[in-house]
C-alpha cells in the first residue's frame, strides 16, 4: 500500500509546489479577470431582473381568470371589465400557422445548403438568407399585406394567414441559420459510416443527421419563435385587431397579444363615468402590463416545452 500511495503523494505535492511557484503577476491578472467576468454578468442581469419585476409587479393586479377568460367586446373602462382571452389564442394561432409555414421551409433550405448545397445557387440562397436576416419586421408586414391584396383585394388582406405570412418571413431566416449550424456540427463520420452501410444519402440525413441534431434543431425553433411572438408592427398592418374572439386565421381579423398591448397603452388613461365611485383611471395601462405578464409566460412556456423535447428525443449516450 505504501509504494502505490508514495508517488501520488508526491505527485500532489509536485503540483502544489507548481501552484506556488507560478508568477504573482498571473495569478493577479487571473484574479482580476475573474472578477471582471462576474461583474459583467451581475450587470447584464440588472436590467433583466429589472425588467421582469416591474412586468411582474405591474401586471399582476389585472391578471386574474376572470381577465384570461374574457375579451374586449363592449367593454369600455371599468375595473373588473374586459380581458385578453382573444388576443391570447389570436396569438397562439398565428404563431403556429407561421411555424408551420417557416419551419419546413427552413429546415428543408439548412439541410440543401448543408447536405447538397454546391456551386452559384448554393451561395445565392446563403446571401439572400442573410439579407432577409435583417428585413425590419414592418417591411415584411407591408410585404404580406401587399401581396394578399393583389390576391384577395383590400377585404381580404387583413386576416390572420396574412400575419402568419408576414411572421413566417421574419422566422425563415433565423431557422435556415440556427438549422443549418445545428447539422454542420453532426460529424462526417456518422454520414461515412452510413453510407458504408448502404444506406442512401435521403435515409441517412433523415435518420442519422436529423435524430443526432433533433436538441439543437428545436432549440433553432423556438429562438425563431421568440423573434416573431413579440411583433408589433407587421401584424397592426396585417392581421389588424379587433375586440372580439376569432378563432379561425382564414376569415376576419385577429388580436394578437402585442397589439392588444399597444392598443390598449395607446388608449392611455380612461376618464370617470359620472356618478362611477370606483372607477379606476390607469385600467388600460394595467391591462398592457397583465398582457405583457402573459406573453412573458407563453415565451417561457414554449420553451419548457423545447427542453423536454430535447431531453425527450436527444441522442441517449451509454
Amino acid at each position: 500500500m505504501s509504494t502505490s500511495t508514495a508517488p501520488t503523494l508526491d505527485a500532489v505535492e509536485r503540483t502544489r509546489a507548481l501552484l506556488v511557484s507560478v508568477d504573482p503577476g498571473r495569478r493577479r491578472i487571473d484574479r482580476i479577470m475573474t472578477v471582471l467576468v462576474y461583474g459583467a454578468f451581475a450587470l447584464a442581469m440588472v436590467p433583466l431582473i429589472s425588467l421582469l419585476w416591474t412586468v411582474i409587479d405591474s401586471g399582476r393586479v389585472r391578471f386574474t381568470l376572470e381577465f384570461l377568460t374574457s375579451t374586449m367586446r363592449g367593454i369600455y373602462g371599468g375595473i373588473d371589465a374586459g380581458g385578453v382571452y382573444h388576443a391570447m389564442i389570436g396569438t397562439l394561432v398565428i404563431t403556429l400557422l407561421a411555424a408551420v409555414i417557416s419551419v419546413p421551409v427552413g429546415l428543408l433550405t439548412a439541410i440543401y445548403l448543408v447536405e447538397y448545397g454546391r456551386g452559384p445557387l448554393a451561395r445565392a440562397v446563403t446571401f439572400f438568407v442573410d439579407v432577409m436576416t435583417g428585413i425590419p419586421s414592418i417591411v415584411a408586414g407591408l410585404f404580406a399585406f401587399a401581396l394578399f391584396t393583389l390576391i384577395l383585394g383590400p377585404t381580404g388582406a387583413r386576416t390572420g394567414l396574412v400575419g402568419a405570412v408576414a411572421l413566417s418571413v421574419l422566422m425563415i431566416p433565423v431557422v435556415v441559420r440556427s438549422c443549418e449550424e445545428m447539422l454542420k456540427l453532426v460529424p462526417n463520420e456518422l454520414r461515412e459510416a452510413s453510407y458504408a452501410l448502404g444506406v442512401p444519402k435521403w435515409l441517412t440525413i433523415v435518420r442519422v443527421v436529423l435524430r443526432t441534431s433533433v436538441a439543437g434543431l428545436t432549440t433553432g425553433v423556438l429562438l425563431a419563435v421568440a423573434r416573431v411572438i413579440g411583433e408589433t408592427a407587421p401584424l397592426v398592418i396585417t392581421a389588424g385587431t379587433t375586440d372580439s374572439y376569432n378563432v379561425n386565421p382564414f376569415d376576419g381579423r385577429m388580436m394578437t397579444l402585442p397589439v392588444y398591448i399597444y392598443s390598449q397603452w395607446r388608449q392611455g388613461v380612461v376618464p370617470c363615468r359620472e356618478g362611477q365611485a370606483d372607477c379606476l383611471a390607469d385600467i388600460n395601462e394595467l391591462r398592457a402590463w397583465a398582457a405583457a405578464l402573459l406573453l412573458i409566460l407563453i415565451v417561457m412556456g414554449l420553451n419548457l416545452i423545447g427542453r423536454l423535447v430535447t431531453r425527450w428525443f436527444s441522442p441517449k449516450l451509454r
